[in-house]
C-alpha cells in the first residue's frame, strides 16, 4: 500500500483527498499536514512514497516546502495541488522539481489519475495544462512580468513606490487580505523567497510598470 502525505491547510481539502485516495482501487494510506513545519516533521518521520502539495500554505509557501523537502530527500515525489492554473505556476513548480500539477478545478477523479502517475515515475500534467505550458515555453522573448495581471501589476507598482500593504488596499478599496494574496501570488510567479524581495523587485521594475 502507497503512502501519501497531504500537505494543505484546508481541512475540507484534506479530508476530500484522504476520501478519494483511501477508498480508491489502491486504497492508499494518507497523512496530512497543514503547515511547513507540520509537512517537513511529518515527512522526515514517515518518508510517503509521494506528496500532495498545496502551493498557497500559510507563511511559508508551497514551493519552498518543495525546495526544503527535496534537500531532506532528492528522490521525494511532489504533485502539486493548487488553486492556481495559470501555465507561470506550472512551469515553475516543475523547475523546481514537482513531479506533476492538478488544479483544484479538475475533477475529482483526476488526482486519481494524477497520484497513479506519479507513483509510477512519470510526470502529471492534463492535456489543457501541457497545451498551455507548451504556448508559454514557446513565447519569444517573453518576460515574467509581464504575465502579472492587472491587479498584479497595480500592487507591485506601489510596493515600488515605498507604501506599505494596508495603505495600497485603501488606494486600491480593495481587503488588507487581497494584497497580501497578490503578493503572494506574485511570490511564487516571479520565484521570489520573501517580500522583502518582492519589494527590492518592484523597486527596480517600477518605471516599467
Amino acid at each position: 500500500m502507497a503512502s501519501i502525505l497531504i500537505i494543505d491547510d484546508h481541512r475540507i481539502v484534506i479530508a476530500g483527498c484522504r476520501r478519494l485516495l483511501t477508498e480508491s482501487v489502491a486504497g492508499y494510506a494518507v497523512s496530512d499536514a497543514t503547515n511547513a513545519e507540520e509537512a517537513l516533521a511529518a515527512y522526515a518521520a514517515l518518508r510517503p512514497d509521494m506528496v500532495v502539495l498545496d502551493l498557497a500554505l500559510p507563511g511559508t509557501g508551497g514551493l519552498e516546502v518543495l525546495r526544503r523537502l527535496l534537500e531532506m530527500d532528492p528522490a521525494c515525489r511532489a504533485l502539486v495541488f493548487s488553486m492556481y492554473d495559470d501555465p507561470i505556476f506550472v512551469a515553475r513548480a516543475l523547475q523546481a522539481g514537482a513531479k506533476g500539477y492538478l488544479t483544484k478545478n479538475d475533477a475529482p477523479e483526476e488526482l486519481i489519475v494524477a497520484v497513479e502517475a506519479v507513483l509510477d515515475g512519470r510526470i502529471y500534467l492534463s492535456h489543457a495544462m501541457a497545451r498551455e505550458l507548451a504556448v508559454l515555453n514557446h513565447a519569444p522573448g517573453k518576460r515574467l512580468r509581464q504575465e502579472l495581471t492587472p491587479r498584479e501589476r497595480e500592487v507591485l507598482r506601489r510596493l515600488g513606490q515605498g507604501l506599505a500593504l494596508g495603505d495600497i488596499a485603501d488606494q486600491l478599496g480593495i481587503s488588507y487580505k487581497t494584497v497580501a494574496n497578490t503578493c503572494t501570488q506574485m511570490k511564487e510567479k516571479l520565484a521570489l523567497n520573501n517580500t522583502r524581495e518582492l519589494i527590492r523587485y518592484a523597486v527596480e521594475q517600477r518605471l516599467d510598470l
